[in-house]
């Protein structure tokens, strides 16, 4: 005869509470607030509650309570690995983790396609607030964002104006960097941008395309090229501009192949940034030229793996970045109007920028 399987129901706060002699509130505390408690009482709650199965207090019911999630969530409109791959992006995510964890709250990564519009994910999110990380002004998740009674803070772009804000100053960074490359006689020169809207676009971009660019980072990047360079007498029409959709090395190796098989002559490669600019230098060895004897290699943001090869690029601070939108977004003080945090960047002259050669006849093509 088969006996009967007796299953013991897991233990309740009331129930625990009881066993222990105590009010729920004390239990409660043992939990959420214990240092309401003594430390020797609070370990008989902790013990007790593990001999009974008391798996502590339901936090979907409390979240419901106090209308508090304990998260903030982090809007990046790329797939979720993105966060764990893109050198920029890690350093941005560990300062956002380092404020949250300062102040005792969880992050949720709430990544939407690039190519996509489902916003589900971001009306889903059970987050006290946002952090946008860099997204064109038109993205459809921004605005679900935005459609949500939490708090916001961009961290690069969109500038929108009506939330708080952190970035640089991209224009005047790479004004800065072009003027460097000037300086060294460099005026034909080609560029590899990340992408400027969210169509895709793996191609030379127009002047129309750069002046309406939806990435307004980038737009602004290259709007402080464009001044320099036309300070200089360059006709900025005339340079050959790549986009590039995919954030990767080889989109930079591709980008820069199709620079150079369009001008073969030009002296100098500007990367939007280091991860463009360190596949440019692969593309470059290939052919078998020398960087910066036979063309020069500038990047952006001051990656470590940029700074290894010794690239020239324009360091930006990533992790202080992630730092200071979490703290802008936790601290509760009330304010009257959107804030902005402008940080500071750092031009970095590496052994990838030198003068140019006289000629094409002088470039050395190597074995």
């Amino acid at each position: 005869m088969a006996r009967s399987m007796h299953v013991r129901r897991p233990a309740t706060l009331a129930s625990l509470a009881a066993e222990l002699g105590v009010s729920r509130t004390t239990v409660s505390n043992a939990y959420n607030r214990p240092d309401q408690l003594s430390p020797e009482l609070r370990r008989r709650v902790l013990d007790t509650a593990r001999r009974l199965g008391y798996p502590g207090p339901d936090p979907v019911a409390r979240s419901l309570r106090t209308r508090k999630a304990g998260a903030v969530g982090l809007l990046l409109t790329e797939n979720l690995s993105y966060a764990f791959r893109d050198p920029a992006a890690i350093g941005f995510l560990e300062g956002l983790a380092l404020a949250c964890e300062d102040a005792g709250t969880g992050l949720l990564l709430v990544p939407a396609n690039p190519e996509r519009e489902d916003v589900a994910s971001v009306h889903r999110a059970g987050v006290d607030g946002f952090v946008v990380y860099s997204v064109p002004d038109d993205d459809p998740h921004l605005a679900a964002v935005l459609e949500r009674p939490v708090p916001t803070v961009v961290c690069d772009q969109p500038d929108l104006g009506t939330v708080d804000r952190v970035g640089i100053d991209d224009r005047g960074a790479m004004y800065e960097l072009a003027k460097h490359l000037i300086s060294l006689g460099h005026r034909r020169v080609g560029v590899v941008c990340m992408r400027l809207a969210r169509d895709r676009n793996d191609g030379f971009v127009t002047a129309d395309r750069q002046h309406a660019a939806h990435f307004h980072v980038q737009r602004n990047r290259l709007s402080g090229l464009a001044e320099a360079f036309s300070e200089a007498g360059v006709d900025w029409s005339q340079v050959p501009v790549v986009e590039r959709f995919d954030h990767n090395t080889a989109s930079g190796a591709s980008g820069a192949a199709q620079v150079l098989d369009k001008d073969p002559q030009i002296t100098a490669l500007i990367c939007t940034s280091d991860v463009l600019a360190l596949g440019a230098m692969t593309e470059a060895a290939r052919r078998g030229l020398r960087v910066p004897h036979d063309l020069t290699v500038t990047g952006f943001d001051g990656i470590r793996a940029g700074e290894e090869a010794g690239l020239t690029t324009v360091r930006q601070p990533v992790l202080e970045k992630g730092r200071a939108a979490g703290k802008l977004l936790l601290d509760a003080s009330e304010r009257s109007r959107p804030r902005s945090v402008n940080l500071s960047t750092e031009l970095i002259i590496g052994k990838t920028s030198g003068p140019p050669r006289g000629g094409a006849e002088e470039r050395w093509f190597g074995p």
